[in-house]
């Protein structure tokens, strides 16, 4: 039986953890560390010992669950890092009836909590919301992901962009931030104009509802289009003693995309008539794709009216001194004190290159926001870029240019290699997610668990399934890494999937379904000690509010991606060890019950987290 002491520090514990929005585990080290620190104090009769206390989790190869480092305590014991960490531990075992055992491992004391500690951090996950415990900090970022090109669809790698840039966007948000969602549409220049001239040469009026396609497909048939017949162009001229440098300039057909640039940039009638077609034709199936990964914006941006302001600021800065305009007129900066290159602003024509309209579109986001943070979500290819917009910025005298943070992802890549869209070897982002979710309907129906379903409700699940599956497929990598798109690993419903995760859920659901129908209520009694295998559960728990924050200060949605799953793993085992609703007492079952469905509640809000959805049936 616990205690009268225990019943009234286990009390106020769980009131401190509510007040202060933290979980059990990050209040009692703030309130060890303060005993610690008193202890320590009337032992070695020293003054103010707070700064030298340092504690943290055990790491995993050792036992225990918070480790205090000894080394910097050697100056007032006088004695050997081992010697010291038994006087302090027999001391703090006297004083503190939470710590059940220690042990030392050189300069490091490792304490071992009571398991009636572990059983009011399940209680305090139990009574409140899973949100209560991340902490709330409250600043402003703006989160840039997908930044798409109006040439194209939507390919696997922008899949990744749009993933980690969502669920980055949730971290922050559930951590107290303010995050405002934001898109940039490259939808100009001679990319577009390739697109462009492509169909006013070979399109003979077509449109995506004579093609029967979607409309950044058909653009994107004839960006490809203008890359095969301008690489035969290129290979004729090189055949007859061109140099192929110079042949890549001279061909017709990039000629032709140059000069319809130059009318799109003098807003030449027709030109901006076809332009503003195609890219509407483009819009509607980007708005499709969005909508079937499950992601939004709050704003989007596009570099045709941005670009203006990013002159404007190019302009200002040779007024000023900052930049340099040459004798062919175009505008340069020279970079190379701050370790880069010189570069480009403005064309000899007058034109903008692409750092232009990214100079634009951060001027007009701060004035928009005034943000504390922005980040760019863009792959590590464009690393120079950005760090030579931040550093043209701050040369030119924003204050906030430091704000600025490039969030480099690796590069998706195929077993065959890399991606390339001018060849059209892409893993296409639309044909991947109904891939995804026909793969989830075979694997549904041969389990037959949903027969009882209608085919809407069914078709919603295999939905969520797949997508599931794709999703977490993406995200359980670091973003930082490269990584390798397999067809046959990321259908593999088994291992550390989303469906893995996903099913874990549904058999939480399906527990409280049946406890609701024998009319028994999660519950826990001061008569439960929980067994070994269920502390551990409980640790596992406990981890979850310090995974969230690290994951949002890391930027990396990976670590909640792979907590989760240790945890659906974890927990799938003790399910398959330990009777739950049919173990031998009702107050072990309502108990039971009751550590499942706080896993339950945490594997929901980490999935959400990653913007994955997860079934109570599957």
């Amino acid at each position: 039986m616990i205690s009268v002491y225990m019943k009234f520090l286990f009390t106020n514990l769980s009131s401190i953890f509510v007040r202060f929005k933290k979980s059990a585990m990050e209040s009692f080290i703030d309130i060890l560390g303060e005993r610690i620190t008193k202890a320590i104090e009337e032992f070695y009769q020293s003054g103010d010992m707070s700064s030298s206390i340092q504690l943290q989790r055990t790491r995993k190869e050792f036992k225990g669950d918070i480790t205090l480092v000894v080394f910097p305590l050697l100056r007032l014991s006088k004695k050997s890092p081992e010697e010291t960490g038994l006087e302090i531990a027999t001391c703090l075992k006297e004083k503190i009836p939470e710590i059940r055992n220690y042990n030392i491992v050189k300069g490091f004391l490792n304490i071992e909590l009571d398991t009636y500690f572990w059983k009011d951090v399940l209680s305090g996950f139990f009574k409140n919301e899973i949100t209560d415990f991340l902490s709330k900090n409250g600043k402003i970022f703006v989160v840039e992901y997908s930044s798409p090109n109006t040439n194209k669809p939507l390919h696997l790698g922008h899949i990744r962009n749009n993933l980690i840039g969502f669920s980055i966007s949730r971290i922050l948000q559930s951590s107290g931030h303010k995050v405002i969602k934001v898109n940039i549409v490259n939808d100009r220049g001679i990319h577009i104009c390739k697109s462009m001239l492509a169909w006013m040469k070979w399109g003979q009026g077509e449109t995506p509802e004579s093609a029967g396609t979607k409309g950044d497909h058909l653009v994107g048939d004839y960006y490809v289009k203008f890359e095969q017949e301008y690489k035969k162009q290129v290979d004729a001229l090189v055949e007859s003693g061109v140099d192929r440098e110079q042949a890549m300039k001279e061909a017709p057909l990039i000629q032709e995309a140059q000069e319809l640039l130059r009318k799109w940039e003098i807003n030449d009638t027709e030109t901006w008539a076809l332009w503003e077609k195609m890219n509407g034709w483009v819009y509607d199936g980007f708005d499709e794709t969005y909508k079937a990964l499950g992601v939004d914006f709050d704003k989007i941006y596009y570099e045709s009216e941005t670009y203006k302001l990013g002159r404007s600021i190019v302009l200002e800065g040779v007024k000023n001194g900052v930049f340099q305009k040459r004798e062919d007129g175009s505008v340069w900066a020279d970079m190379r004190d701050q370790g880069l290159d010189q570069k480009v602003l403005l064309r000899s024509d007058g034109t903008s290159v692409y750092i232009t309209q990214d100079l634009g579109t951060a001027h007009e986001r701060y004035q928009d926001y005034h943000f504390d943070k922005h980040i760019y979500v863009v792959g590590n290819e464009q690393n120079y870029h950005f760090q030579m917009l931040i550093k043209l910025l701050d040369k030119m005298g924003f204050p906030w240019a430091h704000n600025l943070y490039h969030l480099s992802y690796g590069m998706v890549e195929l077993p065959s290699g890399k991606m390339k869209s001018r060849e059209g070897t892409v893993v296409d982002a639309d044909d991947l997610i109904e891939e995804m979710i026909r793969t989830a309907r075979t694997m549904s129906q041969e389990l037959g668990k949903l027969d009882d379903y209608t085919s809407e409700e069914k078709e919603n699940i295999f939905r969520i399934i797949g997508l599931g599956a794709l999703k977490y497929f993406i995200l359980k990598v670091d973003p930082k890494k490269n990584m390798l798109f397999d067809p046959v690993e990321s259908v593999d419903f088994n291992g550390n999937t989303g469906p893995f995760i996903q099913y874990t859920y549904t058999r939480i659901c399906s527990l409280s379904r049946k406890a609701k129908e024998q009319s028994l209520e999660p519950f826990l009694s001061d008569n439960i000690i929980p067994v070994e295998k269920e502390v551990e559960l409980i640790k596992l728990i406990s981890q979850y509010p310090e995974t969230v924050e690290s994951a949002g200060n890391e930027l990396n949605p990976s670590l909640i991606a792979n907590y989760v799953y240790e945890l659906a793993k974890e927990y799938n085992q003790y399910y398959h060890d330990f009777s739950i609703l049919s173990a031998e007492t009702e107050e072990i079952r309502k108990y039971r019950l009751l550590l499942s469905r706080v896993v339950g509640n945490i594997i929901e809000s980490g999935m959400w987290l990653l913007g994955i959805e997860v079934p109570e049936r599957m």
